[in-house]
This record gives structure tokens, sequence and C-alpha cells, in this order.
């Protein structure tokens, strides 16, 4: 396409896609492995191999690349890593389904036809992310792309384990854990969603062995009582002293156990006595452990009772439950059930309630690594949050750490480097070479092993992240350029999960933080301001926008739409007709943004740009204003990408090129793009629309990057057909800031001369003047400086004001402003003569009707508002509206009244 083609209308989904494939296919955002140009590096937060583009992905990305794109023009060697994340649990679960869907079990199948199945799945679904981030138009380095589990990052997961293992900071042990009965596998306290539920609570009376009384004790997990193996009572507590010592016999089981005193218990909570299983509550597994009380297991990994739970054995936890109640009634030690509201925690994947299980696993510990990571962030405040609020969030969080069970009971994933003797004895080992070769050297030559069948936790590899995938544990030229890498950018929700790791990982192998910055943004809500969800189904897909409006339409709205570094931001759509007003209101800015640089272009008689060539000399008032409110603005949007503000960036962009280059500079030039004009002002203005026009397209483009180098090409090369003959905006220096052009007084005084024709306009309008007709204007003012200005600008006056004669005065005759109307901006008065332009007679009975009209509608709406009757039957948002009409047609009535007043005087 060349610049006499340029249609009306820009086309996103045919230049995006053309522009896409030409960045990528040239290696425009390939970073150097050696350059002497400073680095700056993102890693992506890796989304699940398993996953689809959400709205939230978009936002994310979509702030990155603005930062990636930013650096790069401003000179940077840019690296953005992309990648993704196995996913354990989700990949299994898809694979479970399946095979279950076939009749089989896993077992059948084998662990390593399910593991070909899975890489199979991967090859074939797993990039379909990947593919839709790359409609982002996000500028990564699809050369370095990662996966998780790549043979590359799966040394690196190795490696960490054996090294932390050496140290003693790995170690394996029997402990409670989270256990998800529908995954049969352990989960991190992060990997659990704490819901309220309204349930009950059970108090039953538990025998003392001697016959003398009972004990009251309340659960809300009645099947629990099964392993009961102690009941505790606070040593303080008088009505119970002198119980201490005795003991109970437990119902169902008929197994005595003993009344402890510890001061965990509240003697005010119940009755004040607690029955303790060791084995199914963490608060009594650290009780139980202080009074040597055995631990009695009594469920299946599926969740179901097991032999220690006598007659219950194989029912379901919940059958169990309620059977368990049952049977206590039937022993009459059903004292009461009362409804109870409480927290349930439920594992994220598998959606049931998680059990407390007394499992053996593979733990970190966790206190050195995060003594080191707090200490940096005490010390040097690294990382650095922003916003700074985070920080406290993310302190305390390490501060509040337990050991980090790492090991899942599945197949997909790093499968945990530990090797098993017959008598127990454990080897960890980089390979099953280097185990054997171990075990020989303490067993002989005849020994067989067993690799323990257990992965690690998805967050173990993704901790390793910032560094593996620069090559860690090598010292890769990538490792000493881009690490420590500059920017986090992540949402708030996994400070815990990932960043927090992260910076534990980091601190403790490489003796740094991974990255300088953590930027947290917010949420993106829906249209009624609620959380995107999948139980919700409220989510949004960004395809459907894109497909829709263009990329860069839906890009420039998601960021327009922050207010403030972190902040969430609301996302208008009808679900009805795929709409959002928002996205299209960006699209719109795309179109005027199309529009007005193809004016641009066909006024340009194919002189193509040339940076800061014009001659200072030659420019007028309006050229020396656009250039400096263009610094200024390149000035500001700097600064708030600096500060990590780009929302309001895109805010400073949209009113400086909406409003002061299309709305005011080019309507004020377009008499000197004549033929007629002269020769030199006609050369001058040319070269400024050019020069602010390529700047305009630099700023934006981080935000716009399709329509802005699409436009670019046109105005620079004169064809919009990539060519490696024409370098792409994607690589050129971003605007610097020349404060010799920028001029605040001409700025100021420039407000003036916009107001007046501004003012002109609206006393044009208000007298309803037609628009062909030109007016007899009188600018007053006291001060001789203003009427100065006013002189200066009074070919802009003249021009947009569509002013035949202007008088520019000090003083103002009375009978000037008789059969006229004036207004005021600032202390210069503007008065308009309606002579021989309007009708004023017709004009005041028109005025006048309309007035009528409108109070009447006032007294009716008046009188609705002031019924008791109808405020409190009609709709909230009925009345609402009703008061919203009534303020906005007082207001009318105010601005009706002022124009009669003045026509009439």
């Amino acid at each position: 396409m060349s610049t006499t083609e340029l249609p009306k209308q820009y086309n996103p989904l045919e230049s995006e896609a053309k522009w896409q494939k030409y960045w990528e296919e040239s290696g425009v955002f390939v970073a150097a492995s050696e350059s002497e140009k400073e680095p700056y590096c993102i890693m992506i937060p890796p989304p699940n191999v398993t996953g689809s583009l959400h709205m939230g992905h978009a936002f994310q990305e979509v702030l990155i690349d603005i930062l990636i794109r930013y650096h790069r023009m401003r000179g940077f060697n840019t690296l953005w890593l992309p990648g993704t994340d196995h996913a354990s649990i989700a990949v299994q679960t898809i694979l479970d389904k399946q095979i279950k869907a076939e009749g089989k079990t896993n077992q059948e199948v084998g662990r390593e036809k399910f593991l070909d199945r899975a890489w199979k799945w991967k090859a074939e679904s797993g990039g379909t992310i990947v593919s839709q981030l790359r409609r982002l138009g996000v500028s990564a380095d699809w050369t370095r792309e990662r996966f998780t589990m790549d043979q590359g990052l799966s040394n690196s997961v190795t490696e960490a384990f054996v090294k932390l293992y050496e140290a003693g900071l790995i170690y394996r042990g029997e402990y409670l854990v989270n256990w998800c009965p529908e995954s049969q596998s352990a989960v991190s306290d992060l990997e659990v969603d704490s819901k309220e539920v309204n349930g009950h609570l059970w108090h039953f009376r538990y025998p003392l062995a001697d016959g003398s009384g009972h004990l009251v004790v309340a659960t809300t997990r009645p099947e629990t009582m099964l392993g009961d193996t102690a009941v505790a009572v606070n040593p303080e507590d008088d009505r119970y002293k002198h119980l201490i010592g005795k003991t109970i016999m437990l119902p169902i089981m008929n197994r005595e156990i003993p009344i402890i005193a510890d001061q965990y218990v509240d003697p005010k909570f119940g009755s004040g006595c607690v029955k303790i299983t060791p084995a199914h509550d963490p608060n009594d597994f650290e009780m139980g452990k202080r009074h040597q009380l055995p631990l009695i297991n009594i469920l299946n990994k599926d969740g179901s009772i097991n032999e220690n739970g006598g007659e219950f054995q194989g029912q379901d936890r919940f059958v169990a439950r309620k059977n368990v109640v049952a049977k206590l009634d039937e022993l009459s030690l059903l004292e009461k059930i009362e409804d109870y509201a409480h927290t349930v925690p439920y594992s994220e994947r598998g959606k049931v309630p998680v059990e407390p299980l007394l499992s053996i696993q593979w733990f970190v510990n966790i206190k050195p690594l995060s003594d080191f990571a707090l200490e940096q962030f005490d010390k040097q405040n690294s990382p650095t949050f922003v916003p700074d609020r985070w920080g406290k969030v993310y302190r305390d969080w390490l501060i509040r750490l337990k050991d980090w069970c790492i090991s899942r009971q599945l197949w997909w994933g790093h499968q945990i480097p530990a090797w098993y003797a017959p008598d127990g004895t454990i080897f960890v080992a980089r390979t099953e070479t280097e185990a054997y070769a171990q075990a020989k050297a303490k067993f002989g030559e005849d020994i067989t092993l067993e690799r323990d069948p257990d992965v690690l936790d998805t967050w173990f590899s993704s901790g390793l992240w910032p560094f593996s995938t620069l090559g860690w544990p090598e010292q890769t030229q990538d490792f000493e350029t881009f690490y420590p890498t500059s920017v986090l950018v992540t949402g708030f929700d996994i400070i815990f999960f990932w960043v927090a790791r992260m910076t534990m990982m980091a601190g403790y192998f490489t003796g740094k933080m991974p990255f300088h910055t953590v930027y947290i943004h917010g949420l993106v809500r829906d249209e009624n301001n609620q959380k995107m969800s999948k139980s919700k189904n409220n989510g949004i897909d960004p395809l459907v926008l894109i497909n829709k409006y263009g990329t860069d339409a839906l890009r420039y709205s998601l960021v327009k739409e922050v207010t403030g570094a972190g902040q969430d931001i609301r996302l208008d759509y009808n679900r009805k007709t795929d709409e959002s007003t928002t996205v299209e209101t960006a699209r719109n800015f795309a179109n005027k943004l199309w529009n007005a640089s193809r004016f641009v272009m066909m006024n340009l008689n194919d002189m193509k740009t040339s940076r800061g060539s014009f001659h200072i000399e030659n420019l007028e008032l309006a050229d020396r204003w656009i250039l400096s409110r263009y610094y200024q603005t390149v000035l500001q949007v700097r600064e708030q990408l600096d500060a990590y503000s780009m929302g309001e960036a895109t805010k400073s962009l949209y009113e400086f090129f909406w409003g002061d280059f299309c709305d005011w500079y080019i309507e004020l030039v377009k008499s000197r793009l004549q033929e007629e004009a002269n020769p030199t002002s006609r050369a001058t203005v040319q070269q400024t629309l050019a020069f602010v026009l390529d700047g305009i397209l630099r700023l934006l483009h981080p935000f716009m990057p399709h329509v802005t180098e699409e436009i670019w090409q046109l105005l620079t090369y004169g064809t919009s057909e990539p060519s490696n003959d024409h370098p792409v905006l994607a690589i050129q220096p971003y605007p610097e800031i020349d404060t010799t052009h920028i001029n605040e007084e001409l700025e100021e005084q420039f407000k003036l001369i916009i107001g007046t024709i501004r003012t002109i306009r609206n006393l044009r309008a208000e007298a309803e003047i037609k628009p062909s007709l030109k007016v007899k204007v009188i600018l007053q003012s006291d001060s001789g400086r203003e009427r100065t200005l006013l002189e200066s600008g009074q070919s802009y006056i003249l021009d947009l004001a569509r002013v035949e004669d202007l008088a520019i005065l000090a003083t103002v005759d009375e009978l000037a402003t008789e059969e006229a109307i004036a207004g005021v901006v600032g202390t210069v008065q503007a008065i308009v003569s309606l002579v021989g332009v309007v009708d004023i007679a017709q004009l005041v009975a028109k005025l006048e009707r309309s007035l009528k009209k409108l109070e009447g509608a006032i007294a009716s709406s008046q009188g609705r508002l002031n019924n008791e009757g109808y405020v409190k039957k009609a709709p909230p948002e009925v009345v609402a509206t009703a008061r919203a009409e009534l303020e906005e047609s007082l207001k009318q009535q105010e601005i009706l009244k002022a124009r009669l007043a003045q026509l009439q005087k």
C-alpha cells in the first residue's frame, strides 16, 4: 500500500497479521547475548501449558510489552523471554479423564506410556496459549522460548534439588500435609482455597473410663473421632483440674485415651474440652508431639475410611460422618447439633475439601532461604515493589513461612531424583547412574534401587525460572548478560506462590535477587466490577474483542483504564452482542490516528519526514506552540513510563494527539497548506506536521504497535509493504526531550487564543448562527499584554472562529454590546455582533418556547420526586435517573434564562 492508495478506514486484522509475521521472521525482537548496550530483561510469568488466553493474561502481557518496546526503542539490549509452565496437576487431570473414559486406570496404562501420552498432548494442544499470545503482538524473543520441562530446565531442577539436599535443606519425613482425595496428592498451603460454608457443630458425650460421668466435646468433622487419642483441657480450668490424668473410654472404638492438660485449649470455647486427633489436624499434631500421643490414621488416600475405622471401614468420609453421628445418637451420646458457619479448605485443583493427612513427603527447610531474602529486602530494599504497599505483604509472608512440602503424588512433572535401596537408604543423585555408583559404594555391586515415584511441586521449577531459563547452573553468556533481570510484572495473587519462592531460590543459588523491581498490577474486572472467574462464568475472551476491534484497540483500552499503578480496571462488555464501548472508543482512536496521518501525508507532496531539519527562524506561532506541547508530552510520557504509570501515559498521549495536534494544530495550519500559501510558510508547516506526526507514532508505538508501524512505514518510505531495506519503527529511537523547544509561557499564552476561539464558537452556537456566516467580534481586555497576544493570534481567531471583522480593544462602548451576545475567557470579554446574522426577535421567541416547555418538564419531575409514595415504590435506579434528569433540566433552564437576558437587554 502506498500513500496514494490510503483507504479511509484502517484495517487492523490485515495489518496486525502482516507485522507480527514480519517482526518475528526478521528477528527484530531477538536479543544479543553479548552487547555494549545496557541490558533490559523481563521473564514472562509462564502461563500453564493447558491454558487459553484470558483477559488477565492479555492485560499482563500488554503491560510487559509496553515496557519492553519502550526500552528497546530507548536503545537497551532488550530480552523478553517467553515460555510456558508444565502445570502438573492440570495436565494430569486432563489425562486422567481421558484414560478413565477409555475404561482404564493409570496403573493399567503404566507410567511410561502415561508420560508418552502427556508429551503427545503437549505437542498437539500445548501451543494454544503461545499462538494466542502472538495475536497480542507481544515482542518476545521466541528463539529463546522455554518450557519448564524442557531438557535444560529439567537439568536445572535436578541440580537445585541435589544441591539443597546435600546442604541439608531438603529432607524427607512423616508429617501432616494437605491431602486432596480427588487428585490423591499432597497440595501446599498456597494451593488451598478457604471457603465459608454453612455446616454443623456436633457435641458428643465422652464417658469417663471409671464410669463417674462424661465430658462433652464438639467437632465439625465427627468421623475423625475414630482416630482420637486424647481429650485436652486447659490446666487452669477449675472445672476439669481434678480430671487431668484420668482416662476416657472412646465411644464406638472402645479405646481408653487420656485426659491431658495443654495451654492451647481455650476454656471459653464450647465446653472447654477438646478431642485430639493428631493424625488429622495440624494443631492436634503439634499437641500430640508435646504429649507423645499415638498417631492413628483413619483415612485411605481416596478419602475413604481405612482399617483403623472399625465398622466404618470402606465408607467415604462424608458417608462415615453421617453414620458416626447416627451411631453416637443410638448410644445416647449425641448431646446436640448446632448450625455453624466455618471455613473449610478446598483443593484448588480437585475442588474438594482437603484432609490433613499423615504422610511421608519431601520438604524444603525454608528458613535459611527466607532469611536471606528477608535480609536483602530489609537492608537493600531488594526487590523494589511498585506499588510499594506490596512490599509489606511480601515481607510478612517471608516471616510467616513454614517448611515447604515439595512432593506431589503425580506422574507428570519433574520426578524426584531420589532412589531407595531395599533397606530404605536414600540416594539423591543427578542421574540413575550416579545413584547406583553411590549405592554400590555402600552395598556392593549386587544392589537394586527403586526411584521415588513422586514429582516435584510445579512451583519448585517455577521458582528457578528467572535464572534457569538463562542457562543456570552453567555460567552462560545469557546468564552473564541478563541476570539479574530488570522487572517482574505479575498479579498480587501470586506474591506468595511465586514471587517469594523466586527470591528465596535465586538468593540461595545465585546470591542475588532475581529482579530489581516487582511491578504488581491489578485485576481486570467485568462489566459489573466483579472479579472474573471460571466459577462465575463471567470471563471475557480477549480474542473475541481482537477479532471485532483489533489488537491495538484492546491493548490501548486495557492500559488506558489504569488509574494508578496496581489498580484494578473495569472492562465494559455486552454479552449479547460481544461488544465493548471501551474497546470501541480505542478503535475509534486508532481510526483517528489513521485519518489524521492520512491528511498529513496527503499534504506533504511526497516530502519524507526528516527529524529536526526545519529552520527554526521560519517557525510561526502555532508551530512553536505545537513543538513546545510535543516536547512537554515527550517529557511527561517518559517520566510516566519510567514510574510504571502506563495508564497516565496513554491519557497524556491521547490528550496531546487528539486535542493539541488534531483539534487545534491541524485546524490552525490548514490555510498554510493551500497552493496559494506562502511557500516558506507552507514548507515549514509541512515539515512540522511530518516531524510531530513521526514523534507521535514513536511515542504511541509501545501501546499500539501495529497501526503505528503501518503509518510510520507509509510516512517514512511511502509504502507499508515490509522490506529488509526499510528498518521498522519497532527499533527506532524513542523521542528524546529537547528543552530548547519547551516554552511554558507560550503555552499559557496560547491557551488564551484557544479559549477565545472556543468561546466565540460557543457564542455562535448559542445564537444559532449558521456556520457559513462570518461574524463581527470585539475582544476587550484591560491588559496590554493580553491584547498583544490576541493580536499575534488574530489570523487563527479569524480563521477558526469564522470572524470577518475583529477588533481588539482596551475599552468597549456600551452601544457595541447592543444586539450582541457576550462571553468571557479569563479576563477577556468576547462580544459577537448579531446584526445581520440573526433575527433576534425570532430567536427570542424560540428560546422562550423552549424555556416554557422545559419549565413544564421541570415542574412535572419535581412533582413526582416530591411525592413520597412514588419515591418509595419506584425502583431505586428509576428514582436516581429521574433526579439526574431534573438536575440537568435545571442547568438547561439557567442557560436559557441567561441567553434570553443577554438578547433582551
